[in-house]
């Protein structure tokens, strides 16, 4: 193809880069798009990050490109039935392949795909995947690992949190790898304290048609998805995908619905350069799961919000209340607790050859969301004129008056709305065959505004106009729509990084880089605003904030390969974080609260330092055609680890930081193929997390977290499956174990360990006629022996009472009950599935 479309292709892609700065002011890439290999690629491209491939490191020099080259068209030795690759990166890795990816539940998302990983602990509210899920990594949280989809970040740009529900269907992902201690320095990532989680979608297939499924389950899960393959267009060829995913909640009432619809284009150039173009869009309406106390679940295991509503005047009208099944209180009403969201992600991925030894990869991107999640809030009919949060002009409990005085239920959600455009660039250039320095630069300046909002709730049963919060809310006397707060943050975020591999032999390869994060976060925060009436910590407050972070990123690492079979390596890293956004904005108009109203419990400031850990993995790997196995052992200093609480005297979410923690542990896993049908795959993670100082609330006395581990980290998982494959038949029978763990910092309240068993199983039917394929049906089952079990601490409170400076105790300002996930009871999946061209 002639130069002039290679030139208009990096222009296009440089164009696009331009356009998403455009968009903000004027309002691990794929890169070779394939998990392992790609029509772009060739032994002179470089190796694509291990962020989105299961191929060896992030940066290879061009004779180990070559080699690889060679590896990829060979016949691979079978790992664990797809949950583990073989790895050569100078740090731990683990990559689930995309065959172990589509014979789990079919609208299973990330979480659920990557629970078999040492080093990985993972829950979800059920196995449907149409719920977010938790996970840590070493002791990490979710939000403090980095996570890709076709080379975009996709933690919240303010909180980090990763919503995993809302990123594509299991038939579009190609391989997901996790990097346990630190992402590498060329990736997207400002939020990771910890390690990194990336994949890529599928590239289209050459040939046109449509794949489809259909899967029905227990609690009402059905499931229907649909891809439409264009095949080769010229240069070009494309995929779309829909899905409908809906279930009802398997303890109580309500029900979950996902909308997905994926996308991916991919114009090759030549066999050397290509530009893909990928979307993700996805819209949920999901009741949302209670989290129960230990009291709540030895009083009832299978409770959730409420399907009760009382008539007003019949019941008890409170804000804060037990919730169950039949509770009367209509703050517990599950139609009250909803958590509408949409979303869409849009990328490109330019990759251009420019020379034989200097490669170029351009990633613009552009994410947009808007939603949030809701509850019940108490209000008071006013007929007063002013200005008073709380207070509305309005039949709240259906007598047909407004009573002064008279208290009822409004629906209220906290929302957010995020514009998000950015821009990875780097060039890959090789000096020599043994020598390869891959060097860019990342922007992004996204946007977010988030606020509560509330509407009147029909007091006769409950409904609510408009779940989503756009119509129909409550407003004050003046006009100005009523708030609990309102904040807006822009985030820049720049980085630069250079990184180095080097073989000098064939058995040593030597990397080194760094990277250097500037952020700057600046917005402002108003709590009640427009309120000019009442108690002055129930008036506006708040105002303009701004804080700058920076770090440098440094990583090094070594692999010896001592033969075939074996290889040694060590590997170094520091990661960074700049603190959420609330708090920066949250803590800062809490300390603007405390000059108006100087009571002695508010004193806060913003949380100024980052959170930082400096990590290092030791290991051994060993690959053979029957037997590979991958130990290495890990240790880790995390500072600054920011956490938050309800503070009673402001009302609001206020962080605070955990000083300093030590991290130790042992990661594992191996595959064995005991014949040509039965291979066996196991992974045991062993982690030590424990805080090293107290901490000190001020005038709220001092937490004792000394010694103390971190919530949902496990002393010891494990995870254990035999997979078979005859034939047309193939069957995984899994079992799953994590330790007990601790449901807040001060270590006062434990739930114990658990092990699930699952079944996965199907059949691969002969094609029928010319324009039916690969017809088959799976069956997935869950929890097999209908265990019952806490699986996840999800408030992380500090639990016990403080000690001020006279010994006294008292509650402190993080002080409220620890919740915690349910395991769901024993469930099943049914698919059908088959192509026609």
């Amino acid at each position: 193809m002639k130069r002039t479309h290679l030139s208009a292709a990096i222009a296009m892609a440089c164009w696009m880069s331009a356009g998403v700065v455009m968009a903000q002011t004027a309002n691990d890439t794929q890169a070779t798009q394939n998990t392992t290999t790609s029509t772009a690629q060739s032994a002179s491209a470089p190796q694509a990050s291990v962020s989105s491939t299961s191929k060896v490191s992030a940066v290879a020099t061009k004779s180990a490109r070559q080699l690889d080259t060679v590896k990829v068209s060979a016949v691979e030795p079978a790992l664990g039935g797809g949950l583990m690759t073989e790895q050569d990166a100078p740090k731990a890795v683990s990559t689930i392949t995309r065959q172990a990816i589509q014979q789990a539940a079919p609208g299973a998302n990330f979480t659920q795909a990557i629970e078999s990983i040492p080093g990985v602990i993972t829950s979800t509210d059920d196995f449907t995947g149409l719920n977010d899920g938790n996970y840590t990594i070493r002791g990490f949280t979710s939000d403090e690992i980095g996570t890709t989809v076709n080379g975009a970040p996709i933690n919240d740009s303010g909180s980090y949190q990763v919503y995993a529900s809302e990123y594509g269907d299991t038939e579009n992902m190609g391989d997901i790898t996790v990097q346990q201690g630190w992402p590498d320095v060329d990736q997207p990532i400002s939020g990771a304290a910890g390690g990194s989680i990336g994949w890529a979608t599928i590239d289209p297939s050459h040939t046109g048609g449509v794949d489809f499924s259909q899967t029905l389950g227990g609690n009402s899960y059905h499931r229907t998805f649909v891809r439409l393959n264009t095949g080769d267009l010229g240069p070009v060829r494309s995929w779309i995908s829909y899905s409908d995913n809906e279930a009802s909640i398997w303890d109580g009432p309500g029900k979950q619905r996902i909308t997905k619809v994926d996308g991916k284009s991919l114009w090759t150039i030549d066999d050397r350069n290509s530009v893909s173009f990928s979307m993700q869009y996805n819209r949920e309406t999901k009741t949302d799961y209670m989290h129960l106390t230990k009291q709540q679940a030895a009083e009832q295991y299978d409770q959730n919000y409420s399907s009760y509503w009382a008539v007003p005047e019949n019941t008890k009208q409170t804000a804060s209340a037990y919730c169950g099944p039949n509770a009367p209180y209509n703050a517990c009403y599950y139609g009250l607790h909803f958590n509408p969201f949409k979303s869409a992600l849009f990328s490109a991925d330019g990759e251009f050859t420019l020379t034989d030894n200097l490669h170029l990869s351009v990633v613009p991107y552009f994410q947009y969301g808007s939603g949030g999640g809701s509850g019940a809030s108490l209000f008071t009919e006013s007929t007063a004129g002013h200005d008073e949060f709380g207070y509305v002009d309005a039949d709240l409990n259906g007598d047909g008056i407004v009573k002064n005085g008279t208290k009822g239920i409004v629906y209220g959600i906290n929302q957010s709305y995020t514009y998000r455009p950015g821009v990875i660039a780097k060039l890959s250039q090789d000096f020599g065959s043994n020598d390869t320095l891959v060097y860019g630069v990342w922007w992004e300046k996204p946007r977010e505004q988030q606020d509560e909002v509330y509407s009147l709730v029909s007091p006769q049963d409950g409904g609510v106009g408009d779940i989503w919060g756009n119509t129909d809310v409550i407003r004050y006397p003046n006009g100005q729509t009523m708030r609990l707060y309102n904040e807006y943050t822009t985030t820049t975020t720049e980085k630069a990084f250079a990184t180095n591999t080097w073989t000098p032999t064939d058995a040593l390869t030597l990397t080194a880089g760094i990277a250097y994060i500037w952020a700057k976060r600046q917005g402002y925060d108003l709590e009640y605003q427009g309120a000019t009436y009442g108690p002055l910590y129930d008036q506006q407050y708040g105002g303009q904030l701004a804080a700058t972070y920076h770090k440098w990123s440094p990583t090094v690492g070594a692999k010896y390969q001592i033969n075939d079979a074996n290889q040694i390596f060590f590997g170094a890293g520091r990661s960074f974080r700049t603190p959420v956004n609330g708090a920066l904005m949250e803590n800062g108009a809490a300390a603007q609260l405390a000059m108006i109203d100087p009571y002695p419990g508010h004193e806060y400031s913003a949380i100024e330092k980052p959170e930082t850990s400096t990590s290092g993995d030791l290991g051994w790997r060993f690959y053979t055609d029957r037997v590979s196995a991958s130990v290495d052992a890990y240790a880790a200093v995390f500072h600054n680890k920011q956490v938050s609480g309800y503070d009673d005297n402001s009302g609001l979410t206020v962080y605070t930081n955990l000083p300093d923690i030590h991290m130790r542990g042992l990661n594992g896993e191996a595959s064995v193929k005991l014949n040509d049908m039965f291979t066996v795959y196991g992974s045991y993670t062993y982690t030590i997390a424990h805080q090293q100082d107290n901490v000190d609330a001020g005038n709220d006395g001092v937490y004792y977290t000394r010694g103390k581990t971190l919530t949902n980290t496990p002393l010891n998982a494990g995870y254990m499956s035999l997979y078979f494959h005859e034939g047309s038949v193939w069957a995984n029978l899994n079992a799953k174990y994590r330790g007990a763990v601790w449901g807040d910092w001060s270590n006062t309240q434990q739930v114990g360990g658990y092990t699930t068993f699952n079944l996965d199983a199907g059949y691969n039917f002969a094609d029928f006629g010319s324009f039916l394929h690969k017809p088959y049906v799976k069956l997935n089952l869950f929890n097999l022996t209908n265990h019952q079990a806490f699986t996840w601490a999800s408030s992380n409170p500090f639990l016990a009472s403080t000690s001020d400076a006279s010994g006294n105790n008292k509650l402190g300002q993080y002080y409220s009950p620890a919740t915690y996930s349910i395991l769901e009871e024993r469930t099943w999946m049914v698919t059908i599935g088959a192509s026609f061209n």
